[in-house]
């Protein structure tokens, strides 16, 4: 399976969300929790294109974006291809079809 990171915050329900949805799925995936850490929410800013919002989730290359953007990605099946091992877009294409 491909790596995903996720950008959260304590106390954050859509975090919570996003997090449940990736579990719920079998997906591993890394947490980089920014709450009072501004080196870590800095680095989220520089790789989000400026996006301060958590959470933000990257799988493997892709820049996903939100929960929301999650979960239209798994309402339109676009999810699970996304997810699947070598199957990442490079950075700046869309994800598969």
């Amino acid at each position: 399976m491909t790596s995903v990171e996720i950008y959260t915050q304590k106390y954050c329900p859509y975090c919570h969300w996003a997090k449940d949805l990736l579990s719920r799925k079998g997906v591993e995936y890394r947490e980089i929790d920014v709450t009072g850490n501004t080196q870590m929410r800095a680095q989220m800013f520089e790789r989000t294109n400026g996006c301060t919002s958590v959470p933000q989730i990257f799988i493997g290359a892709t820049y996903v974006g939100g929960c929301d953007d999650l979960f239209a990605l798994e309402d339109a099946g676009k999810l699970d291809p996304l997810l699947a091992p070598g199957e990442s877009p490079t950075p700046g294409e869309s994800p598969p079809a």
